[in-house]
């Protein structure tokens, strides 16, 4: 398998690159379920809605059992009523994860990956800096590269870089660490080191 590796001029060259992680078959199911997995253990319960006992009204019976010619009621705190407690009420402490097994995670990132080199939508670069944190020097070097929105996966976390991609609503800057499925799917394009790539084959070979 090979990728193009680029300069900072966005002339490209081949380098070799792993079968195991850069050319594996696509698994549309695989992937879904990765980031909806992903979305779901990153929510937090955030929401609170009142059962009926938590409403502060009277317990007393609205009016009597029979003869009204109204339907039965027992108290106006019935989820049935406006005002009335929710059947199921959301909880602050609501949990929202799903478990994905190793083995799972490990086969669906390569599974983009491999999706993302087909569509040749990833490159390679030996080392992706800027001399100071400047969001314009980093706007322009991404453009000179020929790319308009892009993940950069780095070895190592440069400041400089960072900081220069905060105000970039189109670039984000990631560890090889921190990837993860959304951020691939996102992006149109992708950007490796090399070390970066070499971490990436050891993590899911």
């Amino acid at each position: 398998m090979e990728l193009k590796l680029i300069d900072e001029k966005g002339a490209s060259s081949p380098v070799a690159a792993s079968d195991a992680l850069f050319g594996r078959d696509f698994n549309e199911g695989l992937v879904h379920q990765l980031v909806v997995a992903y979305q779901a253990n990153a929510r937090a319960g955030t929401r609170k809605q009142k059962e009926r006992s938590e409403i502060s009204k009277s317990t007393r019976k609205p009016w009597r059992q029979k003869g009204t010619g109204r339907a039965r009621a027992g108290m106006a705190s019935s989820p049935l009523w406006r005002g009335g407690g929710k059947i199921f009420a959301s909880s602050p402490d609501e949990n929202f994860t799903q478990k994905v097994n190793k083995k799972m995670y490990r086969a669906g990132m390569a599974s983009i990956l491999s999706q993302l080199a087909r569509e040749d939508r990833i490159r390679v670069v030996e080392e992706f800096k800027v001399e100071a944190p400047k969001t314009k020097l980093l706007a322009q070097k991404v453009k000179a590269m020929g790319f308009d929105g892009l993940l950069v996966i780095t070895d190592d976390l440069d400041e400089n870089l960072v900081l220069s991609a905060r105000n970039l609503v189109n670039v984000e800057i990631l560890t090889v660490n921190h990837t993860n499925p959304v951020a691939l799917v996102r992006h149109p394009n992708v950007l490796l080191t090399r070390k970066a790539m070499s971490q990436l084959e050891e993590m899911f070979k």
